[in-house]
């Protein structure tokens, strides 16, 4: 062969070699190799309520009719629409949402933050509350824009700990409501977007995610922990398991600081998942501080949940990627503490659920 042609053969080679490792972060996807048993869980060993969901007040009644017959397959007793307003916007979503299958649902107000640093305000937001939870509001939730974006009438950040809201929650004490409330993102949002990062991915896929302080994280949970410890009579549910899913120590910590604390598991699994050794030590331990929640609605997604906590699989997918690059381990948890965190915890807190559907 001649010289000039062998070594354009190599370099074609050479050449094929270089492209195919030029691959992007976000497609590397690789295939499992490993050989275990797999045990899906399509339907939840028992009746669960789902304590962090969110639907419109313009949901059809074929489309709940949908909804509640995907919960029968997943044996989802109850979902919790989080989204629902106050005023006649709670009233309609009320309406929508208990006309039919009144059972199946319940119903949180949101509060109205408009006017919020004007004389009056705290009050105002008190007496709306009643009338949602007279109109058939069972908690109230309040979104992260408390804290980070939510802002009074001079233009000024109005922390989480702000005393205007103590009418509010003081209600909520009064009434016996659960408060579900988020505070902060992922601290990783507020890092360096490196390859430090564990959040590498989804700020690529999601740029609008990245956070830069003030507020900072820290500055944040601070506020919340002031929050937690001035009103001590609530039952707040910390969304997201309060963003310490990654740290069980420091939430412990948290929760035996604030008997009336709990948390909820909405888009977390990802942690769990990865601690299959402190993980169920921690979900054993406070099985009557933790209630299952979902957040985004996926009816193929509940199974990864059911999967994580209550078998013993291993290295097994997660259903987002950009939230965790590694795999899930299963924690399989003891039916108490699955009876708890299903829906014993949710039938305690949430005023009006139906304890006959877990029987």
């Amino acid at each position: 062969m001649p010289v000039t042609r062998a070594l354009a053969i190599a370099g074609s080679l050479l050449c094929a070699g270089a492209v195919a490792q030029e691959l992007r972060v976000e497609d590397w996807d690789p295939r499992s190799t490993l050989v275990v048993e797999e045990h899906p869980v399509p339907r939840a060993k028992f009746p669960a309520v789902d304590v962090h969901s969110h639907h419109g007040r313009s949901t059809s009644p074929e489309r709940l009719d949908q909804i509640v017959a995907e919960m029968d397959a997943l044996n989802l007793a109850v979902l919790v629409n989080l989204s629902g307003g106050h005023g006649d916007r709670l009233r309609d979503t009320v309406r929508a949402f208990r006309s039919k299958h009144a059972k199946r649902f319940a119903v949180f107000a949101n509060p109205d933050f408009s006017g919020i640093g004007s004389p009056g305000w705290p009050q105002r937001a008190a007496w709306q509350l009643e009338a949602d939870v007279r109109a058939g509001a069972q908690g109230l939730k309040i979104f992260k824009n408390f804290g980070m974006s939510v802002r009074d009438q001079a233009g000024r950040r109005v922390p989480v700990d702000d005393p205007a809201m103590d009418p509010l929650f003081q209600t909520c004490a009064r009434l016996n409501i659960p408060v579900l409330i988020h505070v902060a993102d992922p601290a990783e949002f507020w890092a360096e977007h490196d390859r430090r990062n564990e959040r590498w991915l989804e700020l690529k896929l999601r740029p609008r995610r990245k956070r830069t302080a003030p507020p900072s994280f820290q500055e944040l949970i601070e506020e919340r922990d002031r929050m937690l410890a001035r009103h001590p009579d609530v039952n707040f549910i910390l969304a997201h398991m309060g963003w310490h899913g990654h740290d069980l120590k420091h939430l412990g910590k948290l929760l035996d600081a604030h008997p009336k604390v709990h948390v909820d598991l909405a888009a977390v699994l990802y942690e769990l998942g990865r601690i299959p050794f402190s993980g169920p030590e921690f979900l054993n331990r406070y099985k009557d501080r933790v209630l299952f929640g979902k957040d985004s609605y996926a009816p193929s997604e509940f199974p990864y949940y059911w999967r994580v906590l209550e078998t013993r699989d291993e290295y097994f997918e997660y259903y987002r990627r950009y939230h965790a690059h590694w795999r899930m381990y299963g924690l399989g948890l003891p039916d108490e503490t699955l009876r708890h965190i299903y829906w014993k915890n949710a039938v305690r807190l949430i005023p009006g659920i139906d304890a006959s559907l877990f029987e």
